[in-house]
């Protein structure tokens, strides 16, 4: 199993990027998707998920209204457009896959992504 995210970049306060998150070696219709990220220093945080069937989505408050995850199983790729970004969403961000109920909590996927580096600064 891989996942290949990219998208990521250097973007002004405000901008917007949207991530991609190649998935093979499985099957991406039977998975939950989740995205993640992690600054330096500080813990690694889900900011989005997205269930395998149904495509019910999850936000932490902080990205909620601005980060939108999506998915296209025929692609076996999934998405994560984000809008209005602040200095403090700079990290690097991880897609993750687990099959079961989607969740938020990084310790329960079971296949991971490289990263990709988001750094919003002006």
């Amino acid at each position: 199993v891989q996942l290949q995210a990219s998208g990521g970049g250097l973007v002004q306060p405000g901008g917007s990027l949207r991530l991609s998150c190649a998935a093979s070696g499985l099957t991406l219709d039977y998975y939950a998707i989740g995205w993640f990220r992690q600054a330096p220093g500080k813990e690694r945080e889900g900011v989005s998920c997205i269930s395998s069937i149904g495509g019910r989505t999850h936000y932490p408050d902080s990205v909620k209204g601005r980060f939108t995850i999506s998915r296209d199983n025929a692609k076996s790729t999934a998405y994560l457009q984000m809008n209005n970004l602040k200095p403090e969403d700079t990290a690097v961000y991880y897609c993750a896959t687990k099959a079961g109920t989607m969740t938020l909590r990084w310790d329960e996927y079971d296949y991971w992504g490289q990263g990709t580096q988001v750094t919003v600064s002006s």
